[in-house]
């Protein structure tokens, strides 16, 4: 097992990592009857797309001697209903200013377009990856 997750009542739900033991809380969203004081579990579709992105950028990064580090990624998702799902999923990823080559540009951004969990959403689902390459700080 990976997490345990337990429903607290009032649309919440706590889950515990059970390796690490590192616990969250999840809360319906406000447009679904929720207080939205915390990721609701459709934001944490997004976020963990976002996240995937970036580790899967490091980890091509450290195969080829790169540092990203520093990077950001935004997430925004979009919902749709009739069912109520996510519709769309934006992610902007901004690279910290250094001097990659374009073809260590290529690579990284090949690399995002294959996390794992992008490849574990629906199709039918729009993925939206922007990757904002910042200039070198002179």
């Amino acid at each position: 097992m990976t997490a345990e997750i337990i429903y607290k009542g009032n649309l919440r739900t706590e889950a515990k990592h059970l390796r690490s033991g590192n616990t969250m809380i999840t809360d319906a969203p406000v447009d679904n009857r929720g207080k939205g004081e915390s990721f609701s579990p459709t934001d944490m579709v997004a976020t963990a797309l976002a996240s995937c992105i970036l580790t899967i950028m490091g980890i091509k990064a450290e195969d080829m001697g790169e540092d990203i580090s520093g990077a950001v990624a935004s997430a925004k998702k979009v919902m749709a209903s009739n069912p109520r799902r996510i519709a769309e999923i934006e992610v902007i990823v901004t690279m910290p200013a250094r001097s990659y080559s374009d073809r260590t540009k290529k690579i990284l951004e090949k690399a995002a377009h294959g996390c794992p969990v992008k490849r574990s959403l629906h199709p039918d689902m729009k993925e939206t990856l922007t990757i904002n390459w910042q200039a070198p700080v002179s």
